[in-house]
């Protein structure tokens, strides 16, 4: 499951690439100064963009804690999607790249290989969240996940859900179905390779 993701543009780039689409970034809280993060990881604070309640094809980027504590005081940084519709307090994730972590192909090897997802020619994809204020951390967001698609299954038995580019507006609106919107990207559609 992904505990490790990449964030390497900035905002102006992030806001150009949603008006791409049509859909106008706010900023609730004030403009975030986004440094360039190759690994963002369970519990920092990253950028995520939210629902702007009643208003379609706009979004309210803040940010946020990724994972809040679980029953078992454990971070729950991803989520299983399958079966639920996610009515509300639903985020967009923005990254542009995520790790998947195996055993090592060098059995002399401690450490286990890590390996590098990007989506073929977009600077920036989006990982479905969701989001929620805690007493523990206040607020924070979630990565979805979903039964793996062609790209990750090799590497690993679940995977986080990447919506496709036409759909951040759909998941940033809780009228639409989630369901609708929570499928496999094609194959081929992630460009993969070891790193570290």
């Amino acid at each position: 499951m992904c505990n490790d993701y990449r964030l390497t543009v900035d905002v102006a780039s992030i806001v150009e690439d949603f008006a791409d689409l049509k859909i106008k970034i706010r900023f609730g809280e004030g403009a975030p100064n986004l440094q360039a993060r190759e690994d963002i990881k369970i519990t920092d604070v990253a950028p995520i963009i939210r629902t702007i309640e009643g208003v379609r094809g706009e979004g309210d980027m803040v940010q946020r804690r990724w994972s809040w504590p679980g029953p078992n005081k454990r971070p729950v940084y991803n989520f299983r999607s399958e079966g639920r519709e996610f009515s509300s307090n639903r985020c967009l994730i923005v990254a542009d790249g995520f790790y998947e972590f195996t055993d090592p192909i060098d059995p002399k090897k401690k450490r286990k290989d890590k390996w590098l997802f990007t989506k073929n020619d977009e600077p920036i994809f989006c990982i479905a969240g969701i989001w929620r204020d805690t007493p523990e951390v206040g607020g924070a967001f979630t990565m979805l996940t979903m039964e793996p698609g062609p790209d990750i299954a090799p590497y690993h038995d679940r995977q986080i859900v990447i919506l496709d580019r036409s759909a951040w507006a759909d998941w940033l609106d809780p009228s639409v179905s989630a369901k609708s919107l929570i499928k496999a990207l094609p194959p081929g559609t992630l460009q993969v390779g070891q790193v570290g």
